[in-house]
């Protein structure tokens, strides 16, 4: 927690992505047996169809805190990130950004470490009152957007994760969304997904 609140004040909310943005990355992970499945897949910024996917696998070494999440995922997600070699990209991180109580969630973790503009799209609200489509702190400064979901009704919630304001973020999101969330994202999870059954059918747990 202390290294969060060190770390919040260098999270940029007000850049603009490159002019010459190239893909959208999007990452998930998940968990079985002790072990960390973790994916990321480039999706091309005028050509959705064209993908590139990296998957990697890690012992599991920090427990499931509420708030804490980088410090169980941030690891596994940044080397399947890296692992793409993917240039000019801005990120999609299923967690949260500055919308969490050190104003410090996965998603700016992600952000920094890559120093890439980054993006926080989360299926639940961590921190905060949800006003109209905002989210507000404690303070009444907006620190999330609502987006309803196509043809699902469901809603998640978009905050800055690094380098891009909100205004920018909600577009790009909006960009590539699905009834399922942000194609990126949704790629990623059914990525992790795939490995994780095929982890658990070769190690069967009686």
């Amino acid at each position: 927690m202390a290294l969060q609140l060190q770390l919040a004040p260098l999270v940029d909310e007000t850049s603009e992505p490159p002019a010459n943005l190239l893909s959208m990355v999007g990452c998930d992970a998940t968990y079985i047996h002790g072990t960390t499945v973790a994916a990321a897949v480039s999706v091309r910024y005028d050509n959705p169809n064209a993908q590139r996917v990296k998957v990697v696998r890690g012992k599991t070494t920090f427990p499931y805190i509420p708030s804490l999440l980088a410090f169980r995922e941030a690891s596994a997600v940044l080397r399947a990130i890296r692992a793409l070699r993917a240039s000019s990209f801005v990120c999609l991180v299923d967690g949260h950004g500055v919308a969490h109580p050190r104003k410090f969630g996965l998603a700016c973790f992600v952000g920094l470490a890559l120093d890439q503009p980054t993006i926080g799209v989360a299926k639940g609200l961590l921190y905060g009152s949800v006003k109209g489509n905002q989210v507000v702190d404690g303070k009444g400064r907006t620190i999330a957007e609502l987006i309803t979901l196509p043809g699902s009704g469901k809603t998640i919630y978009v905050s800055v994760g690094h380098k891009i304001s909100l205004e920018l973020a909600v577009e790009v999101v909006k960009r590539c969304l699905t009834p399922q969330g942000p194609l990126p994202i949704r790629l990623a999870h059914e990525e992790v997904t795939k490995r994780k059954w095929e982890i658990k059918r070769s190690n069967p747990v009686s």
